[in-house]
């Protein structure tokens, strides 16, 4: 090997080493701020939606829901909730995005918590979704599950 060819080799495998390294720490932090529910490329959930909701118990009436979703001061996705409901009052709801599935979850100040999951339609304006709400134990609404979807405004 000549000192000319063995000096490119030289050169090179540092370049490379560090281009190496630097892939894979761009694929960590994008691996990382998927993982912490932030929204993906391509899909913004931020923004107002609302909606309504109807239980598939006869004896639950329907309810109104309009969820305001921004990022919070660490830019994971929160919604702060407005419900005209029996059974619960405003929730204020974590946010995750995978894909086009989204999953709202939290509970109001008395407790009672409300999980919604649901798929985005592809104009990216209207999410389809089964909720699930459990509230309190007096035996009114003290469960209740149905189906909903919540329009972008």
């Amino acid at each position: 090997m000549t000192s000319k060819t063995f000096s490119f080799h030289v050169l090179l495998l540092p370049l490379l080493l560090l281009m190496t390294m630097m892939g894979a720490a761009s694929l960590y932090a994008t691996s990382q701020i998927v993982s912490a529910g932030s929204t993906q490329p391509g899909l913004d959930v931020r923004g107002t939606w609302s909606g309504a909701f109807f239980s598939k118990h006869s004896n639950v009436a329907p309810f109104t829901m309009t969820v305001v979703i921004n990022p919070d001061s660490r830019g994971h996705l929160i919604g702060t909730s407005s419900l005209n409901s029996d059974c619960l009052k405003g929730v204020q709801l974590e946010v995750t995005v995978t894909g086009s599935q989204v999953v709202l979850a939290g509970s109001d100040e008395e407790g009672d918590s409300m999980t919604v999951r649901g798929t985005v339609d592809k104009t990216g304006t209207l999410l389809k979704t089964n909720y699930i709400l459990n509230g309190s134990a007096s035996g009114r609404c003290e469960t209740d599950d149905g189906t909903g979807s919540l329009a972008k405004r």
